[in-house]
Order: C-alpha cells, then sequence, then structure tokens
C-alpha cells in the first residue's frame, strides 16, 4: 500500500491537484472543491495567470506552472489530469511514479500503447487510475446501465447512437476522435460484461476540405451477433444526442435534448415464434410478430455528473477498489478508436478488435 493510499485512510479529505486549467480543468476545480471528499490544493498550469483567474481573487488554493512541486507534496493523494491528449501519458505516468491516483480526462491517452502504459504502472503500484468519462455518471445512463443489466430490456440486438451538431472542428484530431469517445464509453458502460465489441468498420467523410473527418459512421459487431452504430458530425445545424437500446423485451430511447422526458422504455417489438409453435404447413413469414405496449418515461433524479464521478473517484481511492471507468474501460475505448481510423484508411474495412485488456 502507498503511502498516499495510507493517507485516505485517516477520515480526513484527499489531498487533490488539477492539472491543466484550460477548458475542462475549472469544471474540476470547481466539482473538488463542493466535494467533502476532497481538497484542492493546487491547480497547475504553464500558465499561471490563467490558473488564477480559475481559481478566484480570493482562493487558498495554490496556483503553479512548477509541475514536479505538485507531485512533491506529501499532502496530494490524487492528481487530476486536464490537459491535451498528446501530453496524458507524460503528465500521468509522472504523477503515477509519485505515488498518487489519478483521474485523466477522455481519452486515457493518444494512443493505446500509451494507454497500456499507463495501465500496467498503475496496477503495478496499487493506484487507482481513473478515465473521467462524464457521461456515464448521468442519471440517464445510470439507469440505461441498469435497465440493460438487469435484464429488463432482454438480450440486447441492437445500440444505435447520434452525436452530431454544428461543432468547432477541431485542428488535430478528425470528428471521430473528438465526439465518438462519449459514445463508445457510454457503450461499454451499459453492456453486460458477457457483451463486449469485436470488430468495427468506419466510414467518413471531409466535405469541406478541413483535412481530416468531420462527418464519420461507425458499425460495430458484437460478440453476440448484435450490432451497435455511432453517427458523430460536425456538420450538422442541428444538435442531436440520442441513443437508442434495442432489446428483445423491450426498446429504450435516450434523448439528451429533452430535459422533460430524457428516457423512453417501449414495450414494443418483433417476436419470433420458434417453430415447435407453428403448424407444419404453415408459412414461415408466420413465425415472425409485432407486440405492441405500453411507454413508459422513467423518472431521473436530477444531478450533475460531474459531481458523481467525482464521488466515485474518491470511493475508488478510500475503498481500493477499481472505479466504474477505470483505465482498462479508457483502453477498450482507445482500442475502437484506432481500429476505426485503420478501417477509415482502408475505405471501411472491418478490423477486428483486441481480444480482452
Amino acid at each position: 500500500m502507498t503511502d498516499s493510499t495510507l493517507g485516505t485512510r485517516t477520515g480526513r479529505p484527499l489531498g487533490v491537484a488539477v492539472v491543466g486549467a484550460g477548458y475542462w480543468g475549472p469544471n474540476l476545480v470547481r466539482n473538488f472543491q463542493a466535494s467533502p471528499h476532497f481538497r484542492l490544493r493546487w491547480l497547475c498550469d504553464l500558465d499561471v495567470d490563467r490558473a488564477h483567474r480559475v481559481l478566484g481573487a480570493y482562493s487558498t488554493v495554490e496556483a503553479t506552472a512548477d509541475y514536479a512541486a505538485v507531485l512533491a507534496d506529501p499532502e496530494v493523494d490524487a492528481v487530476a489530469v486536464a490537459t491535451p491528449a498528446g501530453t496524458h501519458l507524460e503528465v500521468a505516468l509522472a504523477a503515477v511514479r509519485a505515488g498518487k491516483h489519478v483521474l485523466v480526462e477522455k481519452p486515457l491517452a493518444a494512443t493505446y500503447s500509451d494507454g497500456a502504459r499507463l495501465v500496467a504502472e498503475a496496477e503495478d503500484r496499487g493506484l487507482v487510475l481513473m478515465c473521467d468519462h462524464t457521461y456515464c455518471y448521468t442519471p440517464a445512463v445510470s439507469s440505461i446501465r441498469e435497465m440493460v443489466r438487469s435484464g429488463e430490456l432482454g438480450e440486447i440486438h441492437f445500440v444505435d447512437s447520434v452525436r452530431i451538431n454544428l461543432g468547432l472542428v477541431q485542428k488535430d484530431i478528425d470528428v471521430m476522435w473528438d465526439l465518438a469517445p462519449h459514445d463508445l464509453s457510454i457503450l461499454d458502460f451499459i453492456l453486460p460484461e458477457t457483451v463486449e465489441p469485436v470488430a468495427v468498420a468506419a466510414h467518413g467523410a471531409d466535405p469541406i476540405g478541413a483535412g481530416r473527418a468531420c462527418v464519420a459512421y461507425l458499425t460495430l459487431q458484437l460478440n453476440t451477433g448484435a450490432i451497435a452504430h455511432v453517427h458523430v458530425n460536425w456538420l450538422s445545424p442541428t444538435k442531436v444526442r440520442t441513443t437508442m437500446v434495442g432489446g428483445a423485451k423491450r426498446t429504450l430511447v435516450w434523448d439528451d435534448m429533452n430535459p422533460a422526458q430524457r428516457l423512453a422504455v417501449f414495450d414494443r417489438g418483433v417476436d419470433l415464434a420458434t417453430p415447435q409453435e407453428i403448424g407444419p404447413n404453415e408459412r414461415r413469414e408466420m413465425m415472425v410478430s409485432y407486440r405492441s405496449g405500453d411507454m413508459v418515461a422513467p423518472a431521473l433524479k436530477e444531478r450533475e455528473a460531474l459531481r458523481a464521478m467525482v464521488d466515485e473517484f474518491a470511493g475508488a481511492v478510500t475503498e481500493g477498489r477499481a472505479p466504474l471507468t477505470d483505465g482498462r474501460a479508457g483502453l477498450r475505448v482507445l482500442d475502437i478508436l484506432e481500429a476505426a481510423s485503420r478501417s477509415l484508411e482502408f475505405r471501411g474495412a472491418v478490423v477486428g478488435l483486441r481480444a480482452g485488456h
């Protein structure tokens, strides 16, 4: 057990440092400061003035550009990394080697091999490595996971996700690496442990000449014979955030843009009679029947996903367990993204995924 882990057993709040004061860092700062489980000690950024602006004039939290000083602080139990993906390996690896538990914003790393190094180092040292797959901690996705894993929907037949908007065209990554990690992390989170993607095919287009795919479609084969599909798009004039999970018993629709009814569960579907249930002279078409039942809109408890994520990080550290979205979950997402990139290069060829992580 590390000294850092020992410190968490005393009941005191966990000392935490946030690295990166750009787009996502301020959200982490706000949630760590609001959590009774943590005491924010440092905000580290190469632009110290920016860090001071995020903290505010009266904050007692230290702002610094000296990452070595942060890691040398024995009161820091954990580090939250909110820097560009290309720096995740360097920043997170230094924290792990300093004996700190680590939270990394998505994606876990810029490549699968980098992510695998991080996972191996953290496991060797008995430290928590967690991915900030924020959507997994929304009330809607928590509810979907529960329904899927309890068998309420029945065996999963298909998953279909759409994440499109008139988006910010990124300079360094394509639309797939920008938006699909959300949907892929959600898919990884909700599927039963015995169900997993085994291959992916991706198609993309760059109709505006941005130099990278601005529209992409990913099709994932699951080991059960089911299918999952993800559509991501920077060029849509309307913003759509929907996911449909179709099961043998029920089908669920999540519309994240409809706060009045985010989830709807339909007791409607297609039933296939077994051969024993039909006479020898009946046509095969008679084996298919359509079921039409009620629609239910489950009530959801509203809470901020980031707050739930921060609580899960604290729980994993203090209880010495793997978080729900651990480093291996981040690796599985990277595996799909890298395979999808290879598929894009070969015009939609089906690319197999690594077996086990």
